[in-house]
């Protein structure tokens, strides 16, 4: 099967799945970029952080494992076959959420999928933090980050530059 098609088709997927935002599908992306298309968990992790760093919505990454995987032709696909489903979706479930207006199950389907949603996001995380956690270097930046983006005023984009360049000259000067 073509690259392109396998990426239109794999995205596709998770444009669908993504209940409660890209997060959610961390975890899935993760392992079927690794079986389908050979980029390890490191390199996923990489892509999430620039990801992260990168203005605009962090699901933006999925353009860097598309150019990755086949160039800027990849790229496009994956823009397309990631985002256009999921707005379809959102627009039309939408459109007939507001035609049921305040009938009770409409609130009961939302206490329901809100944890779920808070499920998904939190795999995602966990997926995001078992790959990057891999010594004590690195787990000692997770917690100094955390502190610092959870205690101060410090915009986390500076913290997490920071901590980035901070590892680096520690991880060179200790290996």
């Amino acid at each position: 099967m073509s690259s392109l098609i396998q990426l239109a088709l794999s995205f596709s997927l998770l444009s669908i799945l993504a209940v409660g935002g890209g997060t959610a599908v961390l975890p899935e992306m993760q392992t079927l970029l690794a079986h389908q298309f050979g980029i390890d968990h490191t390199q996923f992790v990489h892509i999430y952080s620039i990801g992260q760093l990168a203005p605009g919505p962090n699901m933006l990454m999925v353009l860097v494992i598309g150019y990755q995987v086949a160039g800027l032709v990849g790229a496009g696909v994956v823009l397309l076959s990631f985002f256009l489903p999921s707005s379809f979706l959102c627009f039309y479930v939408g459109r007939l959420w507001n035609h049921f207006g305040e009938n009770p199950w409409r609130r009961s389907i939302q206490n329901a999928l809100e944890p779920i949603s808070i499920g998904l996001m939190g795999s995602g995380v966990y997926a995001v933090g078992k790959a990057s956690l891999v010594s004590g270097i690195t787990a000692a930046l997770a917690l100094m980050s955390f502190y610092l983006i959870l205690r101060t005023k410090i915009n986390p984009v500076l913290v997490i530059l920071g901590s980035g360049g901070f590892g680096a000259v520690l991880i060179a000067y200790l290996t």
